[in-house]
């Protein structure tokens, strides 16, 4: 038998780590759409049915008294103009108020009057639905 001479590889095959990158690729662009990371808010819960919701614009008030518009901080002094550019932006969709059930009730109606007054129509809010006891 004649002796072969092997060389060694020099050049580095990448297919299959192309692959594994195009799958990774597309399973985060159809995961990421669908992560809700959003504030921590303690809804309020109710017993009545569920309406449907509608998409919107999602402004957040917690119990610290942080503001948010599509999960994005709002400072107080800029809350009406920022809502209004994201509303308009939108489409003027509805804006749905997703408060903490422990803030004070008269917090909650001062922020649904300063929505209302930058000209929203449509304001729905948040809850939760009350779990049946078995």
């Amino acid at each position: 038998m004649a002796d072969r001479k092997y060389k060694p590889l020099t050049e580095i095959n990448i297919t299959n780590l192309v692959d594994v990158t195009m799958v990774l690729l597309i399973i985060f662009m159809i995961t990421a759409p669908l992560i809700h990371s959003g504030i921590e808010v303690d809804l309020p819960q109710t017993r009545s049915e569920a309406t449907t919701v509608r998409e919107g614009l999602l402004v957040t008030y917690s119990i610290d008294g942080r503001l948010f518009i599509d999960g994005d901080p709002v400072l107080e002094k800029d809350f009406a103009s920022t809502l209004v550019k994201h509303w308009v932006h939108s489409g003027k969709k509805p804006v749905l108020l997703s408060a903490d059930k422990d803030i004070d009730y008269g917090r909650i109606i001062n922020l649904i009057d300063r929505i209302k007054a930058a000209g929203v129509t449509e304001l729905g809010l948040i809850v939760e639905m009350e779990q049946s006891k078995k």
